[in-house]
């Protein structure tokens, strides 16, 4: 007798969302397979390799046999490094053990979730939001409230809206700064307005990711959880994939208050335990480095940056913003629902970026993944040349559209 698979899974993974920039990655691959010259720019994944000095510490260590078990929360070289680099970079006085290593800044997320959340509970995400924090919120259990900002408002949500949402079922605030999928940056004056409505609040956490902070171009990144009045309620979440170019090692790390890192510690004991040892090694010594092959790659996204956003500009009906930070723009694309070449149709989003990959080979993904159904999110971490080729490709392709009749 053949086993029923919807009668097998739980209802949580059923209800759960496949990753949109998983999946949109995967049609580009599919595409690309079958001989067609396809441009993807639906990952967030620097296109530049890991510093070789930072290869060569995880050669290092495997050398001399750090192969072995970590301790749950990451090694203790490794998380008194990030207490330094908390302190000397961020404001934020942690000791190791308010700190927790993961595998990837993902992991660090759900971790806090399923750590603070109670069925019911409910989480105020600020959107557009990067695409896993409804679905890890709705799978601990939380209830995901939604509040929007859109480009006119530069995708940055307001200290009052959020006050307005708060409810006496509030846990938890989640936000990135810089923002994926938009780019956006919250000033110090905007953080601070947030922290002086969470702070008069009672207990809701805050949950900072700040894994693009060293993608930033006007000005130093803030962090939310240096403003004394939400140090004891704020997590701070990052990692290594972006500013060091190290997606492949799956590094991330909280800091938090201690009761906060506890329960973390006992969620990924019990899940996954410590991560890789000689990664660890390694990433102690990127955070005690210089920065100065992290600034040359901040520098080549500020150059693509502008490029993308000129090209872009030169695209009829195309609303784009500037963002601050990251390496992704956010346009609004909704002019062209409505729209059709014969071929394929746009009613929205998703059919916009689907559009854009079979008629113009271009991969994008749909704003809609990210809380936001008019835009689409193009990252630029790619060759100029590419990103050239793929704003011509797509501007040339929507020549080709016309409304509906």
């Amino acid at each position: 007798m053949s086993i029923n698979p919807l009668k097998m899974l739980s209802a949580k993974v059923q209800a759960m969302e496949e990753s949109a920039t998983i999946r949109m990655a995967q049609k580009a691959r599919d595409l690309a397979s079958k001989g067609v010259n396809v441009i993807s720019l639906s990952l967030g994944e620097p296109d530049f390799d890991t510093p070789e000095f930072i290869k060569d510490a995880a050669y290092q260590a495997l050398k001399k046999g750090n192969t072995k078990y970590t301790p749950v929360p990451g090694a203790l070289d490794l998380r008194k490094a990030i207490c330094d680099k908390f302190r000397t970079e961020n404001g934020l006085e942690f000791d190791p053990t308010q700190i927790v290593v993961s595998n990837g800044a993902k992991q660090s997320i759900a971790n806090i979730c399923m750590a603070v959340l109670n069925e019911g509970d409910e989480a105020i995400v600020l959107a557009p939001y990067w695409v896993s924090y409804v679905e890890i919120i709705k799978f601990a259990g939380g209830n995901p409230i939604v509040l929007s900002a859109g480009i006119d408002e530069d995708f940055k949500v307001q200290a009052d809206k959020i006050k307005e949402a708060i409810t006496d079922k509030t846990k938890m605030l989640i936000f990135s700064s810089p923002c994926n999928p938009t780019g956006s940056v919250y000033t110090k004056e905007e953080l601070k307005a947030i922290a002086d409505v969470i702070g008069e609040n009672g207990n809701i956490l805050i949950v900072s990711d700040e894994i693009y902070e060293y993608i930033t171009f006007a000005g130093k990144h803030e962090s939310i959880g240096a403003f004394e009045n939400v140090k004891e309620n704020t997590a701070t979440v990052n990692g290594f994939s972006k500013g060091f170019s190290m997606t492949g090692w799956r590094l991330g790390y909280m800091g938090g208050p201690k009761w906060l890192a506890d329960a973390c510690n006992k969620v990924q004991g019990q899940i996954t335990s410590g991560a890789a040892s000689f990664s660890q090694e390694a990433a102690a010594v990127a955070l005690r480095s210089d920065r100065s092959e992290t600034i040359a790659m901040k520098e080549a996204f500020y150059s693509r940056r502008d490029l993308v956003i000129n090209g872009l500009k030169e695209i009829p009906g195309f609303k784009v913003n500037q963002p601050q930070g990251a390496f992704y723009v956010f346009p609004d694309v909704s002019h062209y629902f409505g729209y059709t070449n014969g071929n394929v149709e746009i009613h929205n989003a998703d059919d916009f970026s689907e559009a854009m990959l079979t008629e113009a080979h271009v991969g994008t993904v749909s704003g809609a993944a990210f809380g936001n159904d008019q835009c689409i999110r193009i990252s630029y971490a790619a060759s100029e040349s590419d990103l050239l080729e793929a704003v011509r490709r797509i501007k040339v392709c929507l020549e080709g559209f016309a409304p509906i009749q």
